[in-house]
């Protein structure tokens, strides 16, 4: 079939690959009411906890996702769902808003301006990227097209590790079939991965001298691969039980493991990669899906409303993402360009975290065990130790950000376990107006606004009232936060949760206390117990001295900004300054689209 061009096109975002992370940005920016278009080359995972967390928080946690009822706590649990299944759901969704992703389609070049003016002015036109339809299955991957149009590199090495993946229902006497375990003995490791219905997923560490490999070329001959011949080395590590494939399996392949990171992940702040565009690593520990998908997260996250538009963000084709919500507040005017920069420097430096991991990580399954004629194998501690250790990192719970304009840590000490940098501490507390536990998490949805969340102390002790009283003033002053930016209206970009010391029989729910901490009847919770005993002890958990309270910003992605005492308040504005446009600066009228195809 003949390539044709397609027809100019104007665009607030397009994305590049239609992998789980670029679906889950097309949906939420076409829900906001941008103008996105996505496309994709081709004709036609592991969840964790914080993916999984991420997807109920967008309104993804339905019955397709969760196919029964009665599965552990959400903050705890392992969800496992095959990538089509997640992609399945972002298809759904964006088809009620009419978007759908075009296929075969090609992008052939991309032209960015380097002149500044063009950059910085939002009637400009930097980006243009002529597409044409294409019928052909060996076009070059979307995320090594992008990084060969700018140079941008690669930098790690490609490991001499070999494995196999195959999707079967297999027949076994393996006991733990239908839980996610590892096999680590003499004839290599294998990771176990239950899927849907009877099948599952087997990760294979294959010999060394396998001929899957050119050794010439280092690259994987699948002629020479076969799902059998991947079995057969798994039967040899699950002895002495046995396993072997009933039909076909519905999917397999063989890799060598690859750890390398990008350069760069942005292009003058116009042009993001993600995803396999900026870090390869083995895909035992289920990180690939997930980081791209909580890296979507934090960039385009848009608000129900017609936005402004200035960008175009690139995605790689498989996985790939940026935060989502650093996206919307540009796009919207809130933000200026400079709050872009802070994608690459929180996601480098999770990428690098990710491979170091990767590397710890894939030389304890490639080494052997250890045995009386090996005390330098890995031990079973070891192993489990790893395990323990990485859960935060496997489960994106425990990463980090370093501090930057949009993470402040001068006041930890106000509340010492409530870490900045990191995603918010789960944790129940009760309604004040109905003694009903409610996780912290559960008001902390993704709609772009940021939480606010103040920890009074207990109200009902002399003095605590007034101080409380007091800050509130202050924060609905004009030159408070709260008026300075989002253009006066700060309910759509901030979110204000009360969480007192208060027990639940002392507290007077409709006692004399500043509106701004009880907007809604929901905004305002207890440190207590139900009757069941659930909840208390959130000021312990967090850090916080009930006789002094706490400001606890939370980011739209659910990550801590920064925490204050009630006398450095003028800390948080500053904080927001940062990165925010004040109300006078903010542009009334949409600009102009910037993207052309």
């Amino acid at each position: 079939m003949s390539s044709l061009p397609l027809p100019n096109n104007f665009v607030d975002v397009l994305i590049i690959g239609a992998g789980p992370a670029g679906l889950m940005c097309a949906n939420a920016l076409a829900h906001a009411g941008v103008k996105v278009r996505i496309v994709d080359q081709k004709v036609m995972g592991w969840l964790s906890v914080s993916s999984a967390k991420v997807h109920a928080l967008i309104g993804q946690h339905s019955t397709t996702l969760v196919q029964k009822e009665g599965y552990a706590h959400a903050d705890t649990a392992q969800l496992t769902r095959h990538q089509a299944g997640i992609e399945s759901l972002f298809h759904d969704s964006m088809a009620t808003k009419g978007l759908v992703v075009q296929r075969p389609v090609v992008p052939t070049s991309i032209e960015l301006s380097d002149v500044a003016s063009d950059l910085e002015n939002p009637n400009a036109y930097p980006v243009k990227i002529p597409q044409t339809p294409s019928a052909k299955s060996c076009t070059p991957s979307a995320h090594s097209w992008v990084r060969k149009a700018f140079d941008i590199v690669m930098d790690g090495d490609q490991t001499d590790s070999i494995w196999g993946v195959v999707d079967i229902v297999p027949e076994t006497d393996f006991p733990d079939l239908r839980s996610w375990s590892f096999v680590h003995s003499h004839s290599g490791t294998l990771m176990n991965i239950p899927r849907e219905g009877d099948m599952v997923r087997f990760y294979i560490q294959l010999p060394d001298d396998t001929d899957f490999v050119n050794r010439a070329t280092r690259r994987v001959d699948m002629a020479k691969a076969s799902p059998a011949r991947i079995m057969e080395c798994a039967a040899k590590i699950l002895r002495p039980f046995r396993v072997k494939q009933v039909g076909e399996p519905e999917w397999w392949t063989v890799y060598i493991i690859g750890q390398r990171v990008a350069k760069s992940y942005s292009v003058r702040d116009r042009v993001f990669i993600a995803g396999d565009a900026c870090h390869t690593h083995s895909p035992k520990a289920g990180q690939g899906m997930n980081a791209s998908m909580n890296d979507t997260h934090n960039l385009g996250m848009a608000p129900p409303q017609s936005l402004p538009s200035f960008l175009i963000l690139i995605m790689a084709n498989h996985d790939g993402g940026v935060r989502r919500w650093k996206l919307a507040y540009v796009l919207r005017g809130w933000a200026g360009m400079s709050l872009l920069k802070t994608y690459e420097s929180e996601r480098l430096k999770y990428a690098q975290d990710l491979i170091n991991f990767d590397k710890k990580w894939s030389k304890l399954f490639r080494d052997k065990p250890q045995t009386e004629g090996n005390a330098d194998g890995v031990s079973h501690e070891e192993f489990l130790g790893m395990l323990a250790t990485s859960n935060g990192f496997m489960s994106g719970i425990g990463i980090h950000y370093e501090p930057s304009v949009i993470v402040d840590p001068r006041h930890q000490s106000c509340a010492s376990k409530v870490v900045v940098g990191e995603r918010m501490i789960p944790h129940d507390f009760i309604g004040a107006a109905n003694a009903v536990p409610v996780n912290i998490h559960d008001m902390l949805p993704s709609d772009t606004r940021f939480k606010i969340l103040v920890f009074t102390g207990d109200i009902g002790v002399e003095g605590t009232m007034s101080r409380v009283c007091a800050l509130a003033e202050r924060m609905d002053a004009p030159a408070g936060f709260l008026k300075r930016f989002g253009k006066g209206a700060y309910r759509d970009m901030f979110d204000v949760l009360c969480i007192c010391a208060t027990k639940q029989d002392k507290m007077d729910f409709t006692g004399k206390r500043p509106e701004l901490f009880r907007s809604h009847w929901s905004k305002v919770l207890l440190d207590d117990k139900d009757m069941f005993g659930r909840g208390g002890g959130g000021y312990e958990a967090y850090g916080i001295d009930a006789a002094e309270g706490a400001i606890v910003v939370v980011r739209p992605d659910g990550f801590v900004g920064t925490v204050a005492p009630f006398e450095h308040l003028d800390d948080i504005t500053r904080y927001f300054a940062m990165f925010l446009l004040d109300c006078s600066s903010v542009s009334e009228g949409p600009r102009k689209l910037v993207c052309k195809l």
